[in-house]
């Protein structure tokens, strides 16, 4: 059996679901592929910072139904000498950092995506892509084949459209590696307050605590490859961390395990991966894009802009123009993220080691000019745009 549609989106991650979303509501028929069935866990550390947030909200994600939607108003970092500041967030009424299990968070925008008119095909998939002048092949799991004008490939860091046209990295495996458990019966602290370690041993990683709701908090670390520890290393540094007295202070006594620990790659290198096919056929978003912040291992707001993007690229090129699609994507990430990124990276050799770190974290506590510029976070974050909605906005006074 074959189906026929104008763009076939293989993923129904943020990025995924961000492209159906748009191009649905642009008119365009779209088709959402995705080898899951919704909801699904999705190793993650959960959080949203204000240019995520701003993002899910114009994309009209009701907050409401995420189930584990967990505001956050006080940020706490500390650094390998053990200084802590203390970053209270605008207390205007408004979000500028929620944390969401990402198994309700992607579920929601899948419904979402829905609603806007996109259909959705789930635990099926994608087994071979073939690409032709006038447009591309997709062949399922099931048996099925797609047709279609444009492909966004949402499909993650080991993204099966980017190997089926070649255009893998032989050997990469991610920049960082991330590893993350969830507890419940934490203290009230950390239900309610974000909390950053960055430990002496970690360096340029860190560990964190984030409130997932209900008593719950996503708690992990992340490690750079190439760094003194291996990937191997991760489970004995795990158990290692959970024993160091001052995260056992903020979990509390009574927290424990609410399910294995699981780790996962970071893809950090947007603009030395490509982001289409040659002919602009194909265009890659999210993770299988690579981008991933390189300094904080942000990737939910990511992607979704560049989910969104791709989407507005074949918007703007129509049928017949994969080049000009091809063109329009590669100027806006450029000129978007990979800046940003390169500054980034640069940021990431000062973290790695004590001096650098204690110096930028102190720096971000000095003044009450620097605590609200640093918890405003990048120029991206700094206008604020979904706490100045007006007070209808579902996000206004959110907690």
């Amino acid at each position: 059996m074959s189906l026929t549609t104008e763009v076939v989106v293989i993923g129904a991650g943020p990025a995924g679901s961000a492209a159906a979303i748009t191009l649905a509501r642009a008119g365009r028929e779209v088709l959402v592929v995705d080898k899951a069935t919704f909801p699904r866990d999705k190793f993650c550390g959960d959080g949203l910072t204000a240019d995520a947030l701003r993002r899910l909200e114009s994309l009209g994600l009701d907050p409401a139904t995420v189930a584990s939607w967990t505001p956050v108003h006080d940020v706490w970092l500390r650094g390998p000498a053990g200084h802590q500041i203390h970053l209270p967030l605008p207390d205007d009424g408004g979000l500028f950092a929620v944390v969401a299990r990402r198994r309700d968070l992607d579920a929601a925008m899948v419904e979402v995506a829905r609603a806007a008119g996109a259909e959705l095909i789930e635990g099926t998939a994608c087994t071979a892509v073939s690409v032709r002048p006038e447009g591309v092949r997709v062949d399922l799991s099931d048996g099925r084949g797609v047709s279609a004008r444009y492909l966004v490939a949402a499909d993650g860091m080991w993204s099966p459209v980017r190997k089926a046209l070649g255009l893998s990295l032989t050997g990469y495996r991610g920049d960082w590696h991330a590893f993350r458990q969830y507890f419940r019966g934490v203290s009230t602290r950390a239900a309610t307050e974000l909390f950053c370690w960055f430990e002496p041993d970690f360096l340029p990683g860190y560990a964190w605590a984030f409130p997932s709701g209900s008593g719950t908090a996503n708690v992990g670390f992340g490690i750079r490859r190439g760094s003194r520890w291996q990937v191997g290393d991760m489970a004995h540094l795990w158990r290692d961390l959970l024993r160091r007295p001052h995260i056992r202070q903020v979990l509390g006594a009574t927290a424990e395990p609410e399910g294995p620990p699981r780790a996962w790659p970071i893809p950090a290198r947007i603009g030395r991966i490509p982001l289409t096919s040659g002919d602009g056929r194909v265009l890659f978003a999210g993770d299988a894009a690579a981008a991933t912040d390189p300094m904080t291992g942000e990737g939910i707001g990511q992607a979704l802009a560049t989910g969104t993007w791709a989407a507005r690229a074949v918007i703007a090129a129509g049928p017949g123009d994969p080049q000009r699609a091809r063109t329009h994507y590669q100027e806006r990430v450029r000129r978007e993220l990979i800046a940003d990124h390169a500054l980034s990276a640069l940021l990431v050799r000062a973290l790695q080691h004590r001096r650098g770190a204690r110096f930028a974290i102190r720096l971000a506590g000095l003044t009450p000019w620097t605590r609200r510029n640093f918890r405003r976070s990048r120029r991206r974050c700094r206008a604020g745009w979904c706490h100045a909605r007006r007070s209808r906005s579902p996000w206004r006074g959110t907690r």
